[in-house]
Formats: structure tokens, C-alpha cells, sequence
């Protein structure tokens, strides 16, 4: 990217709009921070008044969509809505069900609706950062510049740029899988999305947005779309980008300088150091925690374990710590592999720090990272729900033992961490903004 000269010291006013995901949110942060401590940005995000105080600590304005009374917890309700999504069934029916999920958003957009008009007409931004679960008409139509920001995994682009020459998303499947496969999957999600979209494009539609095509989910910024994907994982090789489309490897946010203390139970047992998290939503099938736990129960190695919104529904073993949130930035660093469900920021933090990855999909975009991990050699992709204990407590031992992805990692996190690519975002908002 070009630099800009920004002789000007007026401050400019960006408001971000995440989704009300942990994902989302935390990537949202990561963004914040780099226009924030640039000095050249006023950063205010709109938010539900129970991330309020977070956002407050992190020395963040906040205006609030809702009420100031905090009616209940986010997670929890995500966690909620999310239950359509998780259980083990067939990959194409899983997708299918993701399209009717958006019908549960119209509800809440339509409450949320007054508050973001209302924000935008008094904060008066100089831009919008607008990740695509807030597709807000008043930020749609708004005249200011709106940049999207997209944090699931980057065949999801597919939503914004529906390209042949990959599969499609949500499925899993590999680069190497049959072509053939790949058109019927395609046409069949394509003809679920026209049937379950009606709804979604009629909304929109009614407050004044512009048409979509009946497949088209998300509206694409005119200015400029960021997307959340290492180099190592993305599709650039086989698809290259729009113009106005700009790949990043982390929305990473940075952790406070408190180091992460190995709690007790664990400095004196041998074995490597493992870490076990399946993100919000999946750490809340008690079941599966259950069946993960009771399998590593019989692994050599250490285990930190974040146990999710029903930490308190299950007990860890002797081998074992966890808590209901789990410090990921301060844990990725001490330890020597990662089992995740495959969120993008998962992956994409793991590829930050170097570490070898277990994937244990659960839905949506955390297929394709499982696929495009093991593709690439960067780690192993296993079904949590079907998985042996011996195929687990092998493929960890495998891992950790293999010294040349060790290297090949340690290169990656070394590219990663020294091109810094999240420091550049304030110079594409300079120049949109300056261009306007």
C-alpha cells in the first residue's frame, strides 16, 4: 500500500460496528487498536452495554445499542441461536441451515436499526468499519466511506465473490476434491440460499438498500473489503482479488503485559503443554467436552482447557486446568499444540505464534480452515464427534514430534509477526477518507 503524508493533526472519527460474536468482537479490537494508536483516529464502537466496560478499559469510546441495563449475556444468547449449528450431521445439511440463521437476524436488526441511525447522525464519522454481521441500512446508505471487514475464513469471500476455481464454502473440501463435486454442491447451496434469502433481501430492500442477487448474502464496500487470512492459508494462488480487496494476516489484539502463570496444578506434571479450546460456541456442547476431556484424560501430556459459557456442567481431570475464558493471546504462546474448533481467529493466532494445530471443526467457515490446514501441512483435521481416542492421542503425539513442520511454522509466525500487516489499516483509511 502507498504510504500517505497525514500533515493534518485533526483526528479522524471512525466508528466500528461488530457483530455481537466473541469472534467478531475480538477482531474488532485488533483493528481498533492499530487505528487508535496510530493518533491519528478517533476510534468509537457501537456495542451492547455488556461489552461496554471491556471496551471502556481498553481506553475505547462507546456508544450503545440498546439500553444502558444489561438484560443478559451476550455469549449466552449467541450460544443459543447457535444451537441449530452444532451436532454432527452432514456437512451440506449443516450449510444449508447457516442461510436460515440470517432469518433469526431480522428481528434484531430491526431493533438495532434506530440506535445506529442515531449514532451515525450524531457521532457524524469520517468512516464506518463495519464487520458483515452489522449489515445496518443506515450504515449501508450511510455517505460516509463504509469499510467491511470480513473475519471468517477466506473461501467465505465466496460470499462477496462466488469464484469456480475454488470449492464452494462451509463444506470442507479439499483443493484436490472432485471439480465435478464441487458444481453440484454449488448449485444445490445456491438454490437453498434463493429459497431462504427472500426474507433477508426484502428487509433490506424496504429500508432503502440497494437490490442483490438472489445467491448474494452480504453487500460488498465499493471502497474497501479487509479479510482475516494468513498468507499460508488463503486462495490468492488460485483466485486473485478485486481491486479494492485486502488480505490480512491477523486482527490479532494485543494482551497486557501480564505473563500467563501455569497454575499449579500443572508446573509439576510431565508432558508436553496442550491447549483445547473449541470457541464459544462449540465449548458449549457439554456432551462433546465430555467426550474430548475423557480421552485426553489418557494422554501423557498437560492440558489447558477452556471450558466455555458450561464450565460449570463438567469436570476436568488430573491432567487438566481450565476456566470458563481462557487468556488465548497470553496461553498460544507457552504451548506446544493447539486443538481448536477452527474459528479464523483461532487459526489465524496460531499461525501468528507457530503452533501446530488439531482442528475439530464444529460449523460454518471452521471446515474449510480445518481442510486448507491440512492441505497445506500445517496441522490435522479430525471430527471431534467421531474420532477415536486413539486417532486423537496419536495425531497429537504426531505433531509433536515432527520436526519439520516445527520449522515451517517457526518460518510462517517469523513472516507473519515481522511484515505486520494490521499496522497498514490507517493508511487505507487515510487515503479513503482523503479521496472522498
Amino acid at each position: 500500500m502507498t504510504s500517505v503524508n497525514n500533515t493534518s493533526t485533526k483526528q479522524l472519527t471512525v466508528l466500528v460496528t461488530p457483530g455481537v460474536f466473541v469472534g467478531p468482537l475480538m477482531s474488532a479490537i485488533g483493528i481498533g487498536e492499530v487505528l487508535r494508536d496510530s493518533g491519528r483516529y478517533r476510534v468509537i464502537f457501537a456495542v451492547k452495554a455488556d461489552w461496554r466496560d471491556k471496551l471502556v478499559n481498553l481506553n475505547f469510546e462507546v456508544e450503545l445499542i440498546g439500553g444502558e441495563q444489561v438484560d443478559k449475556d451476550s455469549v449466552k444468547a449467541n450460544v443459543e441461536s447457535a444451537q441449530l449449528l452444532i451436532g454432527n450431521e452432514s456437512l451440506l445439511d449443516k450449510a444449508m441451515k447457516t442461510f436460515d440463521v440470517l432469518k433469526g437476524w431480522i428481528p434484531e436488526l430491526e431493533v438495532n436499526e434506530p440506535y445506529y441511525r442515531d449514532i451515525i447522525d450524531r457521532v457524524g464519522p469520517d468512516c464506518i468499519l463495519c464487520e458483515h454481521f452489522t449489515m445496518s441500512p443506515s450504515i449501508i446508505n450511510s455517505r460516509c466511506p463504509t469499510v467491511f471487514f470480513h473475519t471468517n475464513n477466506a473461501l467465505s469471500m465466496d460470499m462477496l465473490i462466488d469464484d469456480p476455481r475454488l470449492p464452494p464454502s462451509q463444506l470442507g473440501l479439499s483443493l484436490n476434491s472432485d471439480k465435478q463435486l464441487w458444481k453440484e454442491y454449488r448449485n444445490q447451496l445456491n438454490q437453498a440460499k434463493q429459497k431462504s434469502l427472500t426474507e433477508w433481501h426484502s428487509w433490506l430492500q424496504s429500508h432503502g438498500c440497494p437490490p442483490m442477487k438472489e445467491t448474494q448474502i452480504f453487500y460488498p464496500s465499493p471502497y474497501a473489503n479487509l479479510y482475516l487470512a494468513p498468507k499460508e492459508l488463503d486462495y490468492t494462488d488460485i483466485r486473485p482479488l478485486p481491486d479494492n480487496y485486502y488480505q490480512f494476516d491477523y486482527f490479532k489484539r494485543t494482551a497486557n503485559d501480564d505473563m500467563f502463570e501455569l497454575p499449579e496444578q500443572l508446573k509439576h506434571k510431565s508432558g508436553k503443554l496442550v491447549y483445547l479450546s473449541l470457541g464459544s460456541i462449540g465449548s458449549s456442547d457439554v456432551d462433546l467436552m465430555k467426550r474430548l476431556v475423557g480421552m485426553l484424560a489418557n494422554s501423557e501430556h498437560r492440558f489447558i482447557v477452556s471450558k466455555g459459557v458450561n464450565h460449570d456442567k463438567y469436570e476436568l481431570v488430573d491432567n487438566m486446568w481450565g476456566e470458563r475464558f481462557v487468556p488465548q493471546i497470553k496461553v498460544l504462546p507457552i504451548v506446544d499444540l493447539f486443538i481448536t474448533h477452527g474459528g479464523n481467529n483461532s487459526t489465524t493466532e496460531s499461525m501468528y505464534f507457530g503452533k501446530p494445530m488439531i482442528v475439530c471443526p464444529i460449523f460454518v467457515d471452521q471446515f474449510d480452515n480445518a481442510q486448507i490446514v491440512e492441505d497445506r501441512g500445517y496441522g490435522i483435521r479430525l471430527n471431534p464427534y467421531e474420532c477415536s481416542e486413539q486417532q486423537l492421542l496419536q495425531s497429537i503425539n504426531k505433531l509433536l514430534n515432527d520436526t519439520k513442520l516445527a520449522e515451517k511454522l517457526a518460518k510462517a509466525s517469523k513472516r507473519i509477526q515481522t511484515d505486520k500487516q494490521i499496522e497498514k489499516i490507517p493508511e487505507l483509511i487515510d487515503r479513503l477518507v482523503k479521496n472522498i
